[in-house]
């Protein structure tokens, strides 16, 4: 099942943690975060911006966030980073985010589902597949010029987006944790 959520939707962050409570209900172990995208570009900012602003908020917790705008995972590094992942994590879930095109109708959308992403399927590249849940904002219409309109993209709505998406990913982590606390606590 794909979640979506509309960044104007006051309650998408709180959607987006229901969502990946009910995909992730009972891991072994704690997530770790790949963020994929670019700073060179407004519209591949998204996972960059939510990667630094997760590893701000979740730099006390031994939380493994990958990609952000000083350090950042573009598509053409998914395939090291599956080999990296795979040997410094593993049994671990990853939560892979990054930036895609749609149709003009879902633009603003929030979309997350059971399985990983392939980065840069919407420019018709064929990249390896990562991650065991995918958290994508479509950030612009799906085109023959996609670059140009990521490029063209509102640096405003990417913003937004990547904030209810780090909002989200948060909470799903405080509630992870709380929780692993009051179990050794018992």
């Amino acid at each position: 099942m794909i979640y979506s959520f509309n960044l104007c939707n006051t309650l998408a962050a709180d959607g987006e943690y229901a969502a990946l409570k009910k995909i992730l209900p009972s891991c072994g172990s704690i997530p770790v975060v790949l963020c994929i995208g670019s700073d060179l570009s407004v519209g591949d900012s998204l996972g960059p911006l939510v990667g630094t602003i997760l590893k701000n908020r979740l730099s006390q917790h031994n939380i493994f966030v990958y990609g952000t705008l000083g350090k950042p995972i573009t598509a053409k590094e998914v395939g090291y980073m599956n080999n990296f992942l795979c040997n410094s994590h593993p049994g671990q879930k990853i939560i892979a985010v990054d930036a895609a095109v749609g149709d003009a109708s879902d633009i603003g959308l929030i979309k997350i589902a059971p399985k990983g992403i392939k980065p840069g399927s919407g420019a018709d590249k064929k990249l390896a597949r990562v991650g065991d849940v995918s958290i994508m904002g479509i950030v612009a219409e799906k085109s023959l010029f996609n670059y140009a309109l990521f490029s063209a993209t509102r640096l405003n709505m990417v913003y937004r987006m990547a904030n209810i998406i780090a909002d989200g990913i948060t909470d799903f982590y405080r509630d992870l944790l709380s929780s692993r606390s009051l179990k050794s606590a018992l």
